[in-house]
């Protein structure tokens, strides 16, 4: 398994940017799938974005296309999101996780979880 910390949430102005940190430990991060995911009140977990484990292939949920990018640093063992043209939508505790697959799934580690809150 792998240890996974979530970090760089706050609170953003609409429109604004915000970049989130996965810092990972324990077995070998460059050999996971790594994902983003976000769940706001009231609604079920969602993965916004995933990542393959070269960093080769990247998949986005059609409401942060465009916006935002996830990117990976194997020599670090982080991930990374960075956020842009934020949104009060956007506004969710954000979880990074671990996949075995890919297309991403599969995903058995978890992050605690970091807020993003975006005001209008």
């Amino acid at each position: 398994q792998v240890q996974l910390v979530e970090s760089g949430g706050g609170l953003v102005q609409a429109g604004g940017s915000l970049r989130l940190s996965c810092a990972a430990s324990g077995r070998a991060f460059f050999s996971y799938t790594m994902g983003w995911f976000r769940q706001a009140p009231g609604k079920e977990r969602e993965l916004v974005a995933a990542i393959s484990w070269t960093g080769g292939a990247a998949y986005y949920a059609d409401s942060v296309k465009g916006r935002w990018t996830i990117s990976r640093d194997n020599d670090k063992n982080t991930l990374y999101l960075q956020m842009n043209s934020l949104k009060t939508e956007d506004t969710a505790v954000y979880y990074c996780a671990a996949g075995s697959r890919w297309p991403p799934g599969d995903f058995g580690s978890w992050g605690q979880g970091t807020q993003v809150t975006v005001s209008s």
